[in-house]
């Protein structure tokens, strides 16, 4: 999924949320800046449609955040609703779907 966004949407109730968890902004914010994997959360998506978003932070530690995107003056911004670092059993899953990727992946020779 390739989000085009022109920031974050913060304010203290979905700051708190995120960082109750131990997570920091600046750790939610640099993994939309590396790889990660995107997919639609439609089990909390009744109002808004709600996106999950896994990946390592810059120190390695596997990051989970629930987000949605929202449009403020024309411009597309990510706006974390919750974050947290992933369980052992949810990193198992993220590090097989990632093997399985890079093994399906053409060789160059």
């Amino acid at each position: 999924m390739n989000l085009q966004v022109g920031g974050f949407d913060w304010d203290d109730g979905n700051r708190y949320k995120c960082q109750k968890h131990g997570v920091s902004i600046a750790e939610i914010e640099a993994l939309f800046q590396h790889g990660l994997r995107v997919a639609p959360d439609p089990k909390h998506s009744e109002d808004e449609d709600r996106l999950i978003a896994v990946g390592k932070t810059g120190t390695g530690r596997p990051l989970f955040v629930a987000f949605t995107m929202r449009t403020k003056e024309g411009r597309s911004l990510i706006r974390p609703v919750t974050a947290r670092y992933m369980h052992a059993r949810e990193i198992a899953a993220y590090e097989k779907a990632a093997y399985e990727k890079e093994s399906a992946a053409p060789k160059n020779r």
